[in-house]
């Protein structure tokens, strides 16, 4: 089986290896040499993915099977092209990409045709739009670039100067994808936040939804994403967020893991966003679930059987740095820092390399499990102050 992953970031290499497990040869795609994921495929390519033409002419050389997506920087066209020839699987599939790159699109899906509950929103194309938006709506809102995965770019307005850095902030979020559109949302009154993994699969007995625990998450100045797994929710809470995630995954079809974020306050649960690969608030997966989210995308694109058995509760914490600001150079006490972290019961650890393009630089992870949640995010919360050492 010949896997052509486009996109080979510091979350790519976990694909790779989950799919070569499974025996499948990886061609790791990626705009530069030596991306983090080159090292570990089989095979690497420096491909200009936002050229269709580039871009086609690479998957035609290859002949892959698969065709898997991991990245925002990608020409649909090439894709749609490579999934009409049958010679290949383009994966989550071509509607479900395009929309991954459109949240306009994501959120009018979702509550035009769809129906589900979200906050109330506004598009805007200009500071001056997104300050008329909240001169209309008020104080406080929540803007998000229309191009990102989940989390990033996001701003929350509290007064009227907080418009045009939030709109900044917003547009530079998309990285290689260039855009000049924003979506604000009124703060709606929660009790928290979840991902709720999804798992769409295509089998002898036709299609299937596989849902993991919940994940609760929440992040911290921007510089640090805490996640758990699971999440507390009531019966009714949790019916109501299956049933919004698989609304939402059966609309953009395709196979894999797609991460349904929602916003719950007490039984009611609002959609808020869905990314269509393996991303951040999903790492805690690593320790906590017997199948990780990379293992159960790779067994889904494959057509193989998954299980979304959780085997232990757990807590994760990912450091960012800002591009603009440069990759920090780790203290020379490193690895007396590391072994400090490991100290800390049922700990572990993941350090990353450098990623051209990301508009937000991943340096550090820590994991931690324990017998309940609550003792998995102290012991991370002490796992992860460690560890920022390493650059401070």
């Amino acid at each position: 089986m010949r896997v052509m992953l486009v996109g080979s970031g510091e979350l790519s290499r976990e694909l790779v290896l989950a799919f070569q497990r499974l025996g499948a040869f990886v061609i790791a795609v990626d705009r530069y040499a030596d991306a983090p994921a080159h090292d570990a495929a089989d095979e690497a390519l420096v491909v200009k993915m936002t050229d269709p033409e580039e871009f086609a002419d690479a998957i035609a050389r290859v002949r892959p099977d698969y065709v898997v997506v991991d990245t925002n920087a990608v020409a649909i066209d090439a894709l749609r092209t490579a999934a009409e020839s049958g010679s290949t699987q383009v994966v989550p599939g071509v509607h479900a990409t395009q929309l991954s790159l459109d949240r306009e699109g994501m959120r009018r899906l979702a509550a035009d045709d769809l129906g589900l509950p979200t906050a109330p929103f506004w598009f805007a194309g200009s500071v001056a739009e997104l300050a008329a938006v909240v001169e209309h709506a008020g104080f406080p809102m929540v803007v998000k670039p229309v191009v990102g995965v989940p989390g990033q770019g996001l701003s929350v307005l509290l007064r009227p100067e907080d418009v045009e850095p939030a709109w900044q902030r917003a547009v530079d979020a998309g990285g290689r994808v260039p855009h000049n559109r924003v979506l604000a949302e009124t703060v709606v009154e929660i009790d928290y936040a979840v991902t709720l993994l999804t798992v769409s699969t295509e089998g002898p007995a036709g299609p299937a939804l596989h849902f993991c625990e919940p994940i609760g998450h929440r992040q911290l100045d921007g510089d640090v994403l805490e996640s758990w797994q699971p999440q507390p929710m009531s019966e009714a809470a949790l019916g109501a967020a299956k049933s919004v995630a698989a609304r939402i995954v059966r609309a953009l079809g395709g196979r894999g893991v797609f991460g349904v974020e929602l916003l719950v306050r007490g039984d009611e649960v609002y959609f808020s966003d869905v990314s269509v690969r393996p991303y951040d608030s999903g790492l805690v997966t690593l320790r906590t679930q017997r199948l990780s989210e990379f293992e159960l995308h790779a067994r889904a694109v494959l057509g193989l059987p998954v299980d979304t058995i959780m085997i232990s509760p757990g807590a994760a914490e990912v450091t960012y740095a800002d591009e603009a600001d440069g990759r920090p150079t780790p203290r020379p006490e490193s690895a007396a820092v590391l072994a400090e972290v490991l100290t800390v019961p049922e700990s572990d650890v993941r350090l990353f390399g450098s990623h051209e393009g990301a508009p937000r630089l991943r340096l550090g992870l820590a994991l931690a499990t324990a017998a309940d949640v609550t003792t998995a995010r102290d012991r991370v919360w002490q796992a992860s102050a460690t560890l920022r050492r390493l650059w401070q």
